[in-house]
C-alpha cells in the first residue's frame, strides 16, 4: 500500500473535556481569559500528602454523553474519550451512517489508561473477597487499550483502533499515526487525541518524585516549583482536504507533518538534543522553515529541568528568533493532563490558527535567565498564526512534535 505524502490532511472537528470546560468553545474562552482550572482534589483523600491540588473535572456526568448502563461498564478515561469524541463528531457535522463509520479509525493516547478501575478493584479486594461478577467486568474495562476500543465500539467504527502509551507525548503520537493512516489509505477519517483520568497512583507517584507544585503551575518562571496534575480528553477529527471541502466542513487547520525521537538517555530528565531532533524533524517533514513558525506551543510543565531544557530547544531551533516567537504553556491553566496533554495543546494550536489569538502562560511573575523565551505572560495576544508547532516530551526521552498550518 503506497503512502500518498501529497494528500492534504485537515482538522475539521474538535472535542474537549477539561477542568476549564466541556466543548472547545468553553475551553477556548477560558484559556484565552487566562483562567485556572486548578482546585483542591475531591476524588480521593490527599490528607497524607503535602500536595492537594490538581486540574480535576468535578462536574462530569457521563450520562450526559452516553447511555448510563454502558457508562457503568467502562472506566472514567473511556468515558472522557467518548464524550470528547462525540463533541468532535458533532463539531465536524459528520453523519454517522453505516458506510461512513466503517471508514473511521481511532487513535487514542494515554499515560495511566484505566488506572481508576484497578484502584477500585483494590479497594474492594483488600478488605473483602471480590465477587466474580465484578472481577470479570473490571478485567475487561481495565486494560489501557480499552480506551480506543470503547470509542470504536460505541460509535460502531470499522477501521484501525490504536492506543499509544508514550506518556506525555501520547496525544501527538496519536495525531501523527492518524495522519499516516489516512495517507496510506487505511482510513478515510480518524478520531485522534488523548484521554487520561486523575488517579491516586499517578498523584502519589509524582508526589514521591517531588515533582509537583503546592498550588499553582508556573512554567518558565524563576520561582517555579513543579507541575500540577490534571485530567481530561482532547479529540480531533481528521480527514482529507478534498473530503472536508466536499462536505463544506469548517477547517481549523492542516496537519502538515510530525517529528518523533527517542533519546533514551534518562527515564525522567529530558535531553535537549533529543527534543531538538523531534522538532527539527517535524519541520523537515512539513517542508517548513523555522522562520515560518508563528507560535510554539510548549510542553511547559513548570518543572525546573523541563522548562530550562525546552528553552534550549527553542534557541537551538529558532536561533535569533528564539526570544521573539510567542511560546506558551496551557498546562499553567489545566495542569498536566498526561496522555491528553499534547492533544489538548494541538487543539489549542488549531484554535490559535483559526481565531488569530495566542493563549497565555499564567502565573508568570519573575523572568528566569535559564528560560529566555517570550512565554506570552499572563495575557493572551492577538496575532495572526499561519503556522503553529506543538512540542511534547515524555518519560524515557519519547518526544513528539506536530506542525499545523492555516488553510488559505
Amino acid at each position: 500500500m503506497s503512502y500518498n505524502r501529497k494528500e492534504r490532511i485537515v482538522v475539521s472537528g474538535l472535542g474537549v473535556i477539561s477542568s476549564l470546560g466541556f466543548s472547545w468553545q468553553e475551553f477556548w474562552k477560558n484559556i484565552i481569559a487566562g483562567k485556572s482550572g486548578i482546585s483542591q482534589i475531591a476524588a480521593f483523600d490527599t490528607s497524607k500528602h503535602d500536595r492537594q491540588f490538581a486540574g480535576e473535572i468535578k462536574d462530569f456526568d457521563p450520562a450526559r454523553f452516553m447511555d448510563k448502563r454502558k457508562a457503568m461498564k467502562m472506566g472514567r478515561g473511556s468515558q472522557l474519550a467518548i464524550a470528547a469524541s462525540s463533541f468532535a463528531l458533532k463539531d465536524a457535522c459528520f453523519n454517522l451512517n453505516g458506510d461512513k463509520c466503517k471508514r473511521i479509525g481511532v487513535c487514542i493516547g494515554t499515560t495511566m489508561g484505566e488506572q481508576q478501575v484497578m484502584e477500585k478493584m483494590n479497594e474492594q479486594c483488600i478488605p473483602h473477597k471480590m465477587s466474580f461478577k465484578y472481577e470479570a467486568l473490571s478485567a475487561i474495562s481495565y486494560p489501557a487499550f480499552s480506551l480506543a476500543n470503547q470509542v470504536s465500539l460505541y460509535f460502531k467504527m470499522g477501521r484501525e483502533t490504536v492506543v499509544f502509551s508514550n506518556a506525555c507525548a501520547s496525544g501527538n503520537h496519536a495525531v501523527a499515526r492518524s495522519l499516516d493512516l489516512i495517507r496510506l489509505g487505511k482510513a478515510d477519517y480518524m478520531l485522534a487525541g488523548g484521554s487520561d483520568a486523575l488517579s491516586r497512583i499517578a498523584f502519589t507517584g509524582f508526589s514521591r518524585m517531588f515533582a509537583m507544585a503546592p498550588e499553582k503551575c508556573q512554567p518558565f518562571d524563576k520561582s517555579r516549583k513543579g507541575m500540577i496534575l490534571g485530567e481530561g480528553a482532547g479529540i480531533l477529527f481528521l480527514e482529507t482536504l478534498e473530503s472536508a471541502l466536499k462536505r463544506n466542513a469548517h477547517i481549523y487547520a492542516e496537519v502538515l507533518g510530525y517529528g518523533l525521537s527517542c533519546d533514551a538517555i534518562h527515564m525522567t530528565d529530558p535531553a535537549a538534543d533529543g527534543v531538538t531532533k523531534a522538532v527539527q524533524k517535524s519541520l523537515k517533514h512539513s517542508d517548513i522553515n523555522p522562520d515560518d513558525v508563528d507560535y510554539f506551543s510548549a510542553h511547559g510543565t513548570g518543572t525546573k529541568e523541563n522548562d530550562s531544557t525546552e528553552s534550549k530547544v527553542i534557541h537551538n531551533v529558532f536561533g535569533k528568533r528564539a526570544q521573539e516567537i510567542p511560546v506558551s504553556s496551557i498546562k499553567s491553566m489545566l495542569g498536566h493532563t498526561m496522555g491528553a496533554a499534547s492533544a489538548l495543546e494541538t487543539i489549542a494550536c488549531c484554535l490559535a490558527i483559526d481565531k488569530g489569538e495566542i493563549p497565555p502562560t499564567i502565573n508568570y511573575e519573575t523572568p528566569d535567565p535559564e528560560c529566555p523565551v517570550y512565554c506570552v505572560p499572563n495575557k493572551s495576544i492577538k496575532r495572526q498564526v499561519k503556522v503553529a508547532l506543538n512540542n511534547s516530551q515524555a518519560f524515557g526521552g519519547n518526544n513528539a512534535a506536530v506542525v499545523l498550518k492555516k488553510v488559505i
